[in-house]
């Protein structure tokens, strides 16, 4: 299979083509807004440059190309400081290379999306029955963006499949990915950097987390899986697993002694939360039951990769 993943140098993007490279016999194809050379961590790697605003040069970046991944788009930060700027990043430029990849026959798309569509903070039961309720520009764009994925789907102009991931972690491709806002890095840069870890919240907050080796074994699963499996397209990817903030915290706490023999310091600049501290199930059975073989996530090896990470590069 020959496969294009867009924002191949991102976070996801960088940790799936490392997955795809090692695991399967996939022709790999990074998409990178720069035209670059093939990157250092995956020197065989072939990079095309994608022109969001070029119909035609997104149709020649497709052209014999079995699938498409598409990972490139704005964080939730960035979202909420331009908001149009999202939508024409996580929806228009969505749009655009759908468009394109239906016009060169490409069999199937697979679209990031986001756990957040369902609104913030997640509590409950959730599964794809879930309305999105979201407002936030981070999810309000991703949703326009999954709109466009599962009406090619519908009309069967190719098999569109709409990932709902939750909180992946785990050690990026390269130390310039921008993923150090995410939770469980953090945690694991702020102990190797100084030494203890802030949380600017309560703690008692639960979170879904999934490991980046099982998000990157699911989406490996989606890009083979019959077509007749797929269903409406819609998946929730998440790890089964919704612990505290505060837990998760002292999990990595553990690790980093587990690793170093030093147990960094915990701090909560929030000690009262007003935020609901229901429990949360965030629920990927419609995956399982199409055909997924699902396994626990080594949360400890996935952390201690994460920290080893860190030492090499940040300590």
């Amino acid at each position: 299979m020959k496969l294009l993943i867009t924002g191949g140098f991102g976070y996801l993007g960088g940790r799936l083509a490392q997955h795809l490279v090692a695991h399967t016999t996939h022709e790999i194809i990074l998409g990178s807004r720069t035209l670059t050379d093939s990157p250092a961590w995956l020197p065989q790697i072939k990079v095309v440059q994608t022109l969001w605003n070029s119909p035609s040069e997104l149709e020649d970046i497709c052209e014999n190309v079995d699938a498409v991944v598409h990972m490139a788009g704005m964080n939730a930060q960035e979202c909420a400081t331009n908001s149009a700027a999202a939508f024409e990043m996580n929806a228009v430029a969505t749009a655009r290379l759908v468009q394109a990849a239906a016009q060169k026959k490409v069999k199937r798309f697979i679209y990031l999306s986001t756990a957040h569509v369902y609104g913030s903070p997640l509590v409950g039961v959730i599964d794809e029955k879930n309305c999105p309720v979201s407002i936030h520009p981070y999810a309000t764009s991703h949703r326009a963006g999954e709109d466009v994925v599962r009406a090619a789907h519908q009309n069967k102009e190719i098999d569109g499949i709409v990932v709902r991931l939750s909180n992946s972690f785990g050690a990026p491709a390269h130390r310039d990915v921008n993923c150090w806002m995410l939770l469980v890095n953090d945690l694991c840069r702020q102990a190797i950097t100084t030494e203890r870890m802030v949380l600017r919240s309560s703690g008692q907050q639960h979170r879904d987390f999934i490991t980046l080796t099982n998000t990157c074994r699911a989406i490996e699963y989606l890009l083979v899986a019959p077509s007749e499996k797929l269903g409406d397209g819609l998946f929730n990817v998440g790890g089964a697993w919704s612990p505290t903030i505060f837990e998760m915290t002292q999990k990595v706490a553990e690790r980093i002694y587990a690793l170093t023999g030093s147990r960094p310091e915990i701090r909560c600049e929030v000690m009262v939360d007003d935020e609901p501290q229901e429990s949360l199930d965030y629920k990927n059975t419609k995956l399982v039951r199409s055909g997924f073989l699902s396994i626990d996530d080594n949360v400890d090896q996935e952390i201690d990769q994460l920290i080893k990470f860190c030492m090499v590069n940040f300590s």
